[in-house]
């Protein structure tokens, strides 16, 4: 029994609340995850082999943190390594804050911190987007841009060269419609992948969270479905949707491949035995013509260990 356990892994990987997981990994070997806060402040975490996870900090303290917004909470924080620094966009909201929240950005010399805050990008008032959260940095044929959003429309940008803000000049563009939020977009072979999620994030056992997908041939788009249908009018491909033992499956952090080849995903879900709080979870991801699949379209309960 003790030899399977070594071999697999049970879902969730971190039993406690750390939702829109934002991955990277650093130069001393460990993958280093970053979340909404939950825990004040942003926190940290690190792992050897994506299963077993540590605390390690928060990426600010209470006289560090960003102020832009001065009740809001940060969220959904997406890590990037820019150069030889690290790099760490932030939303900062409070509820129902749809024209105040905004975009900043945060940069630190290791990826467990300390982060020293660069302040804001944009508001959404400054941008004219609404619900200006969850962002997500790309870089692509030399340019770097950010893509943001939250069922307002999801939308990009260039950046400026160090990707601390927009490049002057630059034009927005309107990627995906609005059913969508937590954007992440991979590229594998031909295609970008546009990952978001759909539904409600935050009403416990009655979330409705489902992470889906579409594609594209081209970084703005369009992105579509298999029977070539565009995220811009809401169609998408279903990848993980609840199940008996996890609803609110959504958010999902950039994909890591493992030694043996194979990609994985974490992402958040809300447990419905122990529903207080959103949870990590650990799926691999399997492509099949083109596109990506979850086993049964939904969490595992227990699975293979990534080979790391």
């Amino acid at each position: 029994m003790a030899r399977k356990t070594v071999k697999s892994y049970q879902n969730p990987v971190i039993n406690y609340s750390l939702p829109d997981p934002s991955i990277i990994k650093g130069e001393d070997g460990y993958y280093y995850l970053y979340a909404t806060e939950d825990i004040r402040n942003l926190p940290i975490h690190r792992s050897k082999d994506l299963v077993e996870w540590e605390y390690v900090s928060t990426a600010f303290t209470k006289s560090t943190r960003p102020n832009f917004e001065p009740k809001g909470g940060l969220w959904a924080p997406d890590i990037n390594k820019i150069g030889d620094k690290y790099v760490l966009y932030y939303s900062m909201s409070v509820w129902g804050g749809e024209w105040t929240c905004g975009i900043g950005c945060a940069i630190a010399d290791k990826p467990e911190g300390p982060f020293k805050d660069h302040g804001k990008i944009f508001r959404s008032n400054e941008i004219n987007v609404q619900n200006s959260i969850d962002p997500f940095y790309i870089e692509d044929r030399g340019k770097k841009y950010l893509f943001w959003g939250s069922f307002r429309g999801i939308y990009g940008i260039e950046l400026s060269n160090d990707g601390l803000s927009v490049k002057k000049g630059a034009k927005l563009h309107q990627v995906a419609g609005t059913a969508y939020e937590g954007t992440y977009i991979h590229k594998k072979d031909d295609y970008y992948y546009f990952f978001a999620s759909i539904g409600t994030c935050c009403e416990g056992l009655k979330s409705t969270y489902t992470t889906v997908v579409g594609r594209s041939k081209k970084l703005f788009g369009p992105y579509v479905d298999k029977n070539g249908n565009k995220m811009l009018d809401n169609h998408h491909e279903i990848l993980i949707h609840q199940n008996e033992s996890f609803v609110g499956t959504g958010h999902n952090s950039e994909i890591v491949r493992d030694k043996a080849g194979n990609d994985w995903v974490l992402y958040h879900a809300v447990s419905t035995t122990s529903p207080g709080g959103r949870v990590l979870m650990l799926d691999k991801i399997d492509w099949k013509d083109g596109w990506p699949s979850v086993s049964g379209n939904s969490p595992s309960l227990e699975f293979e260990r990534p080979v790391l």
